[in-house]
């Protein structure tokens, strides 16, 4: 069948998959009143993304866009959270992967996020969702605090899955959050969880996808 599947509404829009052509569409014209134009800037920040990260393998290809939708390339696999994999083999290749994509410059930022990581076959690591992704060229001192984070939050995945096999250095990462990840925690993070699932209407993720810090 070539009937479009809808993945996710809410008031940034929605999330529509289209099998056939193994497509996914973000789409801001489908945002609640008053959140259209704030949509708008998502889409653009992950157009921006995928076109800085093209040719990486795990980074879905930007198929086409306008100024209210982002096609991009599906991903053959599940979630993190709803994948058996296997954690000696995942986490490495998550790990490279991670790297490629900051050494394209581009920090994700939203890595905490299980759902946002992709078990694909023979463990083959993914990342989605690119809305709130930094861009950067220069790779300035902003970037690499947050592209620090995104590897802290792979680590934090990792420690809920394979504790056993975190390193000395892994574990004196994870224990070292930096200012902005504190100050995210304590100050930004309640109002944005109030704003995001009060107002507009996401939901609560369960599983060990929202860590502490």
């Amino acid at each position: 069948m070539n009937k479009t599947e809808v993945l996710k509404r809410d008031g940034l829009g929605s999330i529509l998959l289209v099998p056939h052509r193994q497509t996914v569409i973000r789409n801001a014209a489908d945002a609640m009143f008053g959140a259209r134009w704030l949509a708008r800037i998502l889409v653009r920040r992950e157009i921006r993304a995928l076109r800085q990260t093209r040719h990486i393998a795990g980074i879905p290809d930007l198929i086409w866009f306008d100024k209210d939708r982002v096609a991009r390339r599906y991903l053959d696999g599940n979630a993190m959270h709803l994948s058996q994999f296997e954690a000696s083999t995942f986490f490495p290749n998550a790990f490279a992967l991670l790297c490629r994509m900051h050494r394209s410059g581009v920090a994700h930022n939203d890595l905490a996020k299980e759902a946002n990581w992709v078990c694909m076959p023979a463990n083959q690591a993914g990342i989605v969702d690119f809305q709130l992704a930094l861009c950067s060229r220069r790779r300035g001192k902003l970037f690499r605090v947050l592209a620090r984070e995104d590897l802290r939050h792979l680590l934090k995945h990792k420690r809920h899955y394979a504790l056993s096999s975190l390193t000395a250095r892994e574990r004196a990462i994870l224990a070292q959050p930096s200012v902005l990840a504190k100050i995210w925690q304590y100050c930004v993070k309640p109002p944005y969880l109030f704003f995001t699932r009060r107002l507009l209407g996401w939901q609560n993720r369960n599983s060990a996808i929202e860590r502490q810090h």
